[in-house]
């Protein structure tokens, strides 16, 4: 038996403030320096909002995966599937570097994990493969 393997990961990052801070700087300059109209700057800062909310919010997205269960939680969404009912996990690397992680039951049902809950790749086969789960990997396939 090994131990859970548990990863968290939280939306109040570094990197998330410094996107944001960048973003703000340049729109800052670009409003000062280069004299940018101001409702433009406005309409460009609202795709700021979502990472805004998150950093206020700061939710909680992981997986703990056991000798029995794999779990996930993120924002109001979570779930479990037994091991034992787990046929294979595909993890399908998109043509953006981004892996996609579907679980298929021994039913034919699947399971889409969601990315912000999921691991470093490497690490998370190493786990399954650990628990003895089978995993195919897909890389950059168009469909």
């Amino acid at each position: 038996m090994s131990a859970p393997y548990r990863f968290t990961r939280h939306g109040r990052s570094r990197r998330a403030i410094l996107a944001l801070a960048v973003v703000y700087g340049v729109l800052g300059l670009l409003l000062i320096f280069f004299d940018a109209a101001p409702w433009l700057i406005g309409a460009v800062a609202l795709f700021t909002l979502p990472a805004l909310w998150d950093l206020w919010r700061n939710p909680a997205a992981g997986i703990v995966l056991s000798d029995e269960n794999l779990e996930w939680f993120t924002g109001r969404l979570d779930g479990n599937v037994p091991l034992a009912d787990i046929d294979r996990i595909r993890m399908d690397t998109r043509w953006d570097l981004s892996m996609r992680v579907t679980i298929l039951t021994r039913d034919g049902k699947s399971l889409r994990l969601p990315p912000e809950a999921l691991p470093p790749h490497r690490r998370m086969a190493a786990e399954l493969t650990l628990r003895n789960l089978h995993i195919e990997r897909h890389h950059f396939t168009v469909f």
